[in-house]
């Protein structure tokens, strides 16, 4: 794969190179976001509209190029594909969105970003309850990927239950327009378990997405599907929760301009990028940039918003990070075994041919191919 992306140029530049651009720019794009969610927060921007709006725009977007790329690969839409498409806007933009927003508003950019990287141990956790996941303890990548769960669930729980002494403070609020972080009715520990739920939902969608995949493989299509019935659940909550008028105009540039980078950017070009890169590089390649969103998050959040950094978060923020490594880690070297024993069983199958095995039992159970646990893209796709 390396010789592959060495060998293709854009504008005198390696596809290697190119890669690495996008997914550094990928994540100063998603840092951002964060960064301008606390501030639409901070203007009083309400939380319903927010995700409205977000959603509108990016369905907008998504909708010409699922209907144009995917004509032939679109199947028929049936009652059974709504219901489905329905419950993974339920998990993947209403209460994912919705959770991460309530999580943010308690807690800070930096740490959402954080938790937010125990993503990949938590989708894998739900995989092995479900049993799409297999569990080998007895092999070194099913041990690494138990060790990796298991520190990013110690690492969330070291930021939820223990915030600890201020290591580093920009010396007061920027931008800090509106509601701070420090007022009574905002509650740190609350907060982080939104973030979790967040998480929770963010994962549940990746699980839930692969098996709708295998029979709808329209992942364009499918994405737009589950943003409309997203904007329709969100919709429906805000007539009942948010009955103020003027909560829906926008008061300011400053609330226009989070909007539209919260849909164009967040949800528009950087998913076009992500999909790009998982195309080219793997989802192993995409997953491992993650923590460098936490770090250029923090960097912008101090400079725009003076946020503060906890000992607790910094504490909680290498564990889920080593936990990440170590389930890609273990990804990584189940993926490569299996590919190996799928090459060692080809091999096996091309010498019997040569040699003219007759059991046409035993041919075909030769032949039968290996396939690799169905989560593996959507576990590491993140």
């Amino acid at each position: 794969m390396a010789d592959a992306m060495e060998g293709r140029r854009v504008c005198g530049m390696p596809e290697k190179a190119q890669l690495h651009v996008a997914m550094l720019a990928l994540q100063f794009g998603y840092a951002g976001f964060h960064v301008v969610s606390r501030l639409a927060l901070n203007m009083g921007i309400s939380k319903l509209v927010f995700p409205v709006y977000r959603n509108i725009i990016a369905l907008c977007l998504l909708v010409p190029f699922a209907y144009f790329l995917e004509k032939k690969d679109r199947p028929q839409l049936t009652l059974n594909f709504v219901i489905q498409f329905f419950l993974l806007a339920l998990c993947g933009i209403t209460a994912n969105q919705g959770f991460y927003l309530l999580g943010l508003d308690n807690t800070s950019p930096t740490f959402a970003s954080a938790i937010q990287n125990s993503v990949p141990a938590i989708t894998f956790a739900m995989a092995a309850a479900l049993r799409i996941e297999k569990v080998r303890l007895d092999r070194r990548d099913g041990v690494a990927k138990v060790a990796g769960t298991l520190a990013c669930v110690a690492g969330a729980s070291v930021i939820t239950l223990y915030k600890g002494p201020t290591i580093f403070g920009a010396g007061g609020d920027k931008l800090m327009a509106g509601p701070e972080l420090g007022k009574d009715d905002k509650n740190w520990t609350l907060g982080c378990v939104y973030l979790i739920g967040h998480c929770l939902s963010w994962s549940g969608w990746l699980v839930l997405q692969a098996p709708v995949l295998k029979k709808y493989p329209a992942r364009l299509s499918v994405t737009s599907y589950t943003c409309f019935f997203g904007v329709i659940q969100f919709l429906i909550i805000a007539a009942f929760m948010e009955r103020d008028a003027d909560a829906w105009r926008f008061h300011s540039g400053s609330e226009l301009f989070t909007i539209l980078y919260a849909g164009f950017i967040a949800s528009g070009v950087a998913f076009a990028v992500q999909i790009w890169c998982i195309d080219r590089g793997g989802p192993v390649f995409v997953a491992v940039y993650q923590p460098v969103q936490t770090l250029v998050v923090a960097i912008m959040a101090s400079l725009t918003l003076g946020e503060k950094f906890y000992l607790g978060g910094i504490i909680g923020a290498v564990f889920i990070i080593i936990g990440l490594y170590l389930v890609l880690w273990g990804k990584n070297q189940e993926r490569a075994r299996l590919v190996k024993d799928a090459a060692a069983a080809s091999g096996e199958r091309d010498s019997a041919s040569v040699v003219g095995i007759r059991s046409t039992k035993q041919a075909s159970s030769v032949t039968q191919p290996l396939l690799l646990p169905s989560s593996t893209s959507s576990t590491e796709n993140v």
